[in-house]
């Protein structure tokens, strides 16, 4: 069973400006990707079917006789991968008005829409969990905590957890904390007792750092003394953060080293946050919060009282920032400046507060550079072609430039 992910054309238009840089599935949520969640479960090969612009980097890679495709924004389950199996040449797999999977046999498809407007034999029905497909910016913290449960299972099945050797770290319902191999503890406290703990390979938890799980932690990241992880967090791998984090998913590659607090957010790859930068999650006077919409070019309502920051890859604030409930920040955007920021910073922005200008490509991979080179990783030629498409996609939205 050869399996593509597909993007899904609303689904990825809603999931903008996370999906500017990747694929659907290429989302954190839980502790794993949607893709990591494929290969696990599946134990087979995993490719992707990306937007156009995405394919050189996002490959996708078809089998002679048995190409399975599937909504990348779907977290697989057992059950759904046992009826997947079972499908027939040419059937389809639905929930509701969302198509599932279709087995395409030998064809292969260019777009998302293809897969779609392809003519199956049957169709079948499926009744995925609430938590399992992701629609919406605001779903993958919203699911996170239920995602974490179900990955933690996944990935602790059968094995045994390394012992906590520091002697001042203390540990609550223990159970259900999964250590991996490298993991260094100093006067830390984890308390597992409303939801799971799991701390990736080489990860640090500094002195005096709190965590309440549902919590992960990703491989080498590291959280800074006295960091307050208030449940429902995933911190994806090379990451560094410290304050109070609640309810937030970061992708990885990506720093909030300082006080200051950050609630009901997403947080892309390479990004970092200024010292003492807050992130509102409340409005004052407790209504839903808006959020801006790429796909409707609007605020839309959430239906949530608590939702906070959505960053996409590269985004940067300067020191004492202040984001507004409900702000969403696109690729390549450099905050800074007195105030408040409005709440929706097209990709690109320099400053954004008091006066905004664009933040020119060769000044963008100028950053970009040394970001990536303290990994000990560069800005690919296929990745400077991502984002001179997504510069290009995105003018339109910098109303200084018209």
């Amino acid at each position: 069973m050869n399996i593509i992910l597909f993007d899904d054309p609303e689904l990825r238009t809603n999931l903008l400006p996370l999906t500017y840089t990747r694929p659907v599935s290429e989302i954190r949520i839980g502790i794993m990707t949607i893709t990591e969640k494929w290969r696990h479960f599946s134990k087979g090969q995993v490719s992707f079917l990306a937007e156009p612009y995405l394919q050189e980097k996002f490959k996708q890679q078809v089998d002679n006789e048995a190409n399975i495709y599937v909504n990348g924004a779907v977290c697989p389950t057992a059950e759904l991968l046992e009826q997947i199996r079972r499908m027939p040449l040419g059937a389809a797999l639905y929930n509701g008005d969302l198509l599932v999977a279709l087995h395409a046999g030998e064809s292969s498809f260019k777009s998302g829409k293809e897969v779609y407007n392809y003519k199956s034999h049957t169709q079948t029905s499926i009744t995925l969990s609430a938590h399992g497909v992701v629609t919406q910016l605001w779903d993958i913290f919203r699911f996170n905590g239920p995602q974490i449960r179900d990955d933690f299972k996944v990935l602790t099945e059968g094995r045994v957890s390394q012992p906590i050797s520091d002697p001042h770290t203390v540990a609550y319902n223990v159970q259900d904390i999964f250590i991996e191999e490298g993991v260094q503890f100093k006067a830390a406290i984890l308390n597992a007792e409303n939801g799971p703990i799991y701390i990736g390979r080489n990860a640090q938890v500094q002195e005096g750092t709190v965590l309440r799980g549902p919590f992960a932690l990703g491989e080498e990241s590291i959280i800074n003394m006295g960091g307050k992880m208030r449940g429902d967090v995933t911190i994806g791998p090379y990451c560094k953060v410290g304050g109070e984090i609640s309810n937030c998913v970061f992708f990885g590659y990506s720093n909030k080293g300082h006080d200051g607090f950050m609630g009901n957010s997403v947080v892309g790859e390479w990004c970092n946050f200024g010292a003492d930068t807050n992130t509102s999650n409340l409005k004052n006077n407790y209504a839903n919060v808006k959020l801006w919409s790429h796909a409707q070019q609007k605020m839309v309502d959430t239906g949530l009282q608590f939702c906070g920051l959505i960053m996409a890859d590269h985004g940067k604030s300067g020191i004492n920032t202040m984001f507004n409930t409900g702000t969403v920040v696109g690729v390549g955007a450099n905050v800074f400046g007195s105030g408040y920021p409005p709440n929706f910073i097209p990709s690109f922005t320099w400053g954004a507060v008091n006066e905004s200008q664009t933040f020119k490509l060769p000044k963008f991979y100028e950053v970009a550079e040394a970001v990536l080179s303290r990994r000990g990783q560069s800005v690919t030629p296929t990745e400077r072609a991502i984002y001179d498409h997504i510069f290009e996609e995105t003018k339109t939205s910098r109303s200084w430039e018209q």
